[in-house]
């Protein structure tokens, strides 16, 4: 449950923002990280197991065995395709709680700090900041400590598996799906450093919006004509955004499919020489797209992780220099998710 601080009794002594995104994912919610990365181990457990189950139940049929054990083996697949569906489902609404109740938490700890600022200096630029991350900046950060261990323990995990496995089955076909992903571990991080760079300029451009907004009402002609370059700005930036991350999806598919194309062509091979069995083309077939999914979802958890670390020192930032103004101490989070 989420133990709630009383901040009437607290003051504003007592909050803060913790100087780094990586300890405030563990001052708010360190426990249930660990019981969250143990249910990412079962997950990509349960998910590598249908391979081998997929190749037997191939072979079988096509070596013209015994229904029984074929049809064993297909309840045994539903079997572990059921078990692993419940695991992430759990998994899932687990890592929506962190998440929601890590949002309410920072909200809360924003709002106590700002409702201190009541020097005139301060409360105009305050108001504004407030708007954007009570608003928008938090739920982003909020929702990344859901994922932040377990996604990439699950995903990582899964990849190893599946790899091993396949280099198991044969070797020369696991490297020519390696092979595939060589590429992606050169331009991947210099893209999305490209998208970082914009998505911290939209971020400042929204604030100075949002405190344009709330200036005084004698210099609405000079905010107007403000608000309009910034934002400008912002569809700039957005478009920006749009364009790096869709030229690395279609990159990233793209060497998927060639991959594909690679594993049929020399596993066709293999069984035209009677090297290999059909199920394991097949199983290798399943693996790729077992592979494509996690280090998909790998890129997209390091896209979060990059741009959420951004957002989550401006905040810290602005929430700091707005303490040292109105000369308040930091001390702890208003709530821990507990």
């Amino acid at each position: 449950m989420l133990e709630r601080m009383d901040p009437t009794r607290l003051g504003a002594a007592g909050v803060r923002l913790s100087p780094s995104l990586g300890r405030f994912i563990w001052e708010v919610s360190g426990p249930h990280q660990l019981a969250l990365s143990a249910l990412s181990v079962l997950v990509f457990l349960l998910s590598t197991a249908p391979l081998e189950v997929q190749r037997r139940m191939v072979n079988d049929a096509f070596k013209g065995g015994q229904f029984q054990p074929i049809l064993a083996l297909a309840l045994a697949y539903v079997g572990l395709a059921i078990a692993e569906g419940a695991v992430k489902l759990a998994m899932n609404v687990y890592r929506g709680w962190v998440s929601e109740t890590t949002v309410r938490s920072l909200r809360r700890t924003v709002h106590l700090l700002l409702r201190e600022a009541s020097s005139d200096r301060v409360a105009a630029d305050a108001l504004g900041i407030e708007t954007s991350m009570m608003l928008a900046e938090a739920e982003p950060i909020g929702g990344f400590v859901g994922v932040s261990v377990s996604e990439p323990m699950m995903q990582g995990g899964l990849l190893l598996a599946v790899f091993g496995y396949m280099t198991y089955l044969e070797p020369l076909m696991a490297l020519v799906a390696l092979l595939v992903f060589c590429p992606q571990i050169v331009f991947v991080p210099l893209m999305q450093h490209a998208i970082n760079l914009r998505v911290a300029r939209r971020i400042s451009a929204l604030r100075e919006v949002s405190v344009a907004m709330m200036g005084e009402p004698g210099a609405h002609f000079h905010v107007g004509q403000d608000l309009d370059v910034r934002i400008d700005d912002v569809f700039a930036l957005n478009m920006g955004i749009y364009k790096l991350k869709f030229s690395m999806n279609f990159l990233m598919n793209l060497l998927h499919h060639s991959g594909t194309a690679g594993v049929l062509a020399a596993g066709g091979w293999f069984v035209v020489h009677g090297q290999t069995e059909v199920g394991t083309v097949v199983a290798f077939v399943s693996g790729l797209a077992k592979i494509n999914d996690p280090w998909g979802d790998l890129v997209n958890w390091f896209r979060d992780l990059t741009a959420t670390a951004t957002k989550y020192d401006l905040i810290a930032q602005a929430v700091n220099a707005i303490a040292e103004e109105t000369e308040t101490p930091l001390g702890t989070p208003v709530d821990v998710v507990e």
